[in-house]
């Protein structure tokens, strides 16, 4: 991040032009300034000085400052790349939508918002310092771009005692300082808290993804932008030690050796820089090409998997995901490429259990999804992002032995693995959440203390003293750090859900009322409301407000759906059935909206239709609730076969869920 100057723009602004969505910008320059006549908030013409560069190969975007000390980051981008190479241009970075200014991925949204978005990763130090009260922000760094302190901690240290290593870090693990301060950027992750100095635990600051379904394939494959910290986890190279720095030279942003060299600084060159390795003529292919496939981001950003995967061809056919033989021969299919690594290397490779496999049963509800993933969190060769996601999946299937397993986790050295096996007690009775949950107030990890208060406070659970005062400096110490940027609506419902908790009616509507005013998108924040309003008795208001919600958000299924419950409250069932039905209609790819409208119907009466909703969705993705719904509608319907059948899948994938004990 740079100030936007002579020196500094890589971009055409002598009076250039470029048409996206209806709309014609143009950029040009005010002696020494840099403008853009673009659509603002109102999709109106409006000229706009660029403030700062973000970026500079393969693209370079621009900052405009608006109102509040909102730094917007403009949707257009300059490719910076060699025109031989199809730069030297203007492009939009979602070229396959139209994104116009009543769309949340407008420039001046706050999804393109860079004080929370890009600040803390782009900046040194960054503190965004958003005032409630004035809706601005007052954003201050000590480092406009990456400096010396964001890896390498206070600078103080170094004054201190110069003759010393200026370390990354001040801990006697320097591997693990190193990974823990790159991944503070270079992970898939949610900020908790301000002020991460280098050598910091990660989960001090920020929580980072597991494999979740759309950021990585089932195979750990990047997917999404996830980053490539979460890919190296998965590898054997983490596991063996490596640090980013063995490939990387951080100060000069550039590998330690070109080519294959910087690849044979630990591999042998005359064992894997050879055809009989490879198979493939000298110098038509990298050790990258096969082992680090590359995706595209950002339209021309083209990224590498730091996951170092061995081709598996034999998964593409099995799991569908992506293998780098074929990104070369794409003329070819999986198999031919899999029959290929037969003959070159044998069967070993086809024969050996990938995580993949129990990861994609877990989130299809294959047969034997339980009894891989089980295998999967008892697996300690398995990284803690593995286990961590199998952890994840698991909680989706009930049952004493599942839940042992997971309730086994909470002690678990990986600090992911314990956050997602105490995520996964919520809804668990006080009492016993209290004896569980209460010993993670005292957790090692920030995220994992904040949630263990989170949980116990929206629990009520009955605390001794002792634990009832730990609560107290960690509850505290949560709200603190939602407080530190309430220019986006999830802190605010997060507060909400704690004043709830506490019995404050009032002062929970006041946070969600925020949570609408400064993201009326979020529809979570107009569905708790509505929660709200109605168990104070306010139906009517709950009603209004919905209908509000959709004026702004039309094609939001979960507000048609919480208006629909709000009208069967009012007895309006005909009225409501419309909603349930809109929301289905809208997403049918998520079970709970299928589940509600089929309930809808099977009350009207009309059974057949119920449950052709439910098989409807559960062709499309596996779903606990609508199955056990068909196994019940068809029962009473005395189509005991298509009942069976039902609980015969359920047994397949989840053997010990306490549902089939109930209907023997």
């Amino acid at each position: 991040m740079q100030h936007a100057t002579e020196a500094t723009v890589l971009g055409n602004f002598d009076d250039a032009k470029f048409r996206y969505a209806g709309v014609t910008s143009r950029f040009f320059r005010r002696g020494d300034k840099f403008f853009v006549r673009t659509d603002d908030a109102a999709g109106r013409l409006a000229d706009h000085e660029i403030k700062y560069t973000f970026g500079v190969e393969p693209l370079q975007q621009y900052l405009i400052e608006l109102s509040g000390g909102r730094l917007q980051a403009l949707s257009i981008s300059w490719d910076s790349r060699p025109r031989e190479q199809g730069g030297q241009r203007w492009f939009h970075l979602y070229p396959n939508e139209r994104v116009d200014h009543r769309d949340e991925l407008h420039w001046t949204q706050p999804a393109q918002n860079w004080n929370f978005m890009c600040a803390d990763c782009h900046s040194t130090d960054i503190r965004r310092n958003y005032s409630v009260e004035k809706s601005a922000f007052d954003t201050r760094w000590s480092d406009l771009a990456v400096g010396c302190e964001a890896c390498h901690g206070p600078g103080s240290r170094h004054v201190a005692a110069p003759s010393k290593p200026y370390r990354v870090g001040a801990g006697e693990d320097r591997s693990a300082a190193e990974m823990e301060s790159c991944a503070a950027c270079h992970a898939r992750r949610v900020q908790i808290d301000e002020g991460a100095k280098a050598g910091d635990p990660l989960m001090d600051h920020y929580l980072p993804s597991t494999l979740d379904e759309g950021l990585y394939h089932a195979d750990g494959q990047q997917l999404a932008e996830v980053f490539v910290w979460g890919s190296f986890l998965q590898s054997r190279k983490y596991a063996a030690g490596v640090t980013c720095g063995a490939c990387h030279e951080p100060h000069t942003q550039k590998l330690r050796k070109s080519g294959n060299e910087v690849c044979t600084q630990c591999h042998l060159a005359a064992q894997f820089d050879t055809t009989t390795h490879h198979h493939h003529p000298l110098g038509s292919a990298a050790c990258v090409d096969c082992h680090m496939r590359e995706e595209t981001y950002m339209v021309i950003d083209r990224r590498r998997d730091h996951g170092f995967h061995v081709p598996r061809p034999d998964l593409t056919q099995r799991l569908g995901t992506p293998n780098a033989c074929n990104d070369c021969h794409a003329d070819r299919n999986a198999r031919w490429a899999d029959a290929a690594i037969v003959r070159w290397y044998g069967t070993e490779r086809r024969a050996t259990p990938h995580f993949g496999e129990a990861i994609q049963a877990g989130r299809r509800g294959e047969n034997g999804a339980v009894a891989g993933l089980l295998g999967l969190l008892k697996d300690q060769e398995q990284t803690g992002m593995v286990r961590a996601t199998a952890i994840e999946l698991l909680a989706r299937y009930p049952g004493e032995i599942t839940e042992a397993a997971i309730r086994g986790s909470l002690a678990d050295d990986d600090s992911l693995v314990r956050y997602h096996a105490l995520l996964a007690q919520q809804g668990m009775a006080p009492d016993r959440l209290a004896s569980l949950v209460a010993p993670m107030l005292q957790d090692r990890a920030r995220t994992v203390r904040h949630e263990a208060a989170r949980q116990l406070t929206m629990a009520r659970a009955p605390l001794d003293e002792t634990a009832r005062q730990r609560l107290v400096g960690v509850l505290a110490d949560y709200e603190r750090a939602l407080r530190l940027d309430l220019s986006r609506a999830e802190p605010w419902l997060n507060l909400a859900n704690i004043k709830l908790a506490r019995g404050d009616l009032t002062a929970a509507e006041n946070d969600l009322q925020q949570a609408i005013a400064v993201e009326p998108r979020f529809v979570p924040a107009w569905v708790n409301l509505a929660d709200l309003l109605r168990a104070s008795g306010r139906d009517a208001e709950a009603e209004s407000l919905l209908r509000e919600a959709l004026e702004r958000n039309a094609t939001a299924p979960a507000l048609r759906e919480a208006l629909g419950l709000a009208l069967v409250r009012q007895g309006r069932k005909s009225e409501a059935m419309r909603e349930f039905e809109a929301a289905y209609r809208a997403a049918p790819e998520v079970p709970r909206f299928g589940y509600v409208y089929a309930l809808a119907l099977h009350d009207a009466g009309q059974v057949k239709q119920s449950l052709r909703v439910l098989e409807e969705g559960l062709q499309r993705r596996y779903d606990r609730d609508s199955l056990l719904a068909v196994a019940a509608f068809a029962r009473d319907a005395g189509d005991n076969l298509t009942a069976g059948r039902a609980l015969q899948r359920l047994r397949a994938v989840n053997p010990g869920d306490p549902a089939l004990t109930a209907t023997q």
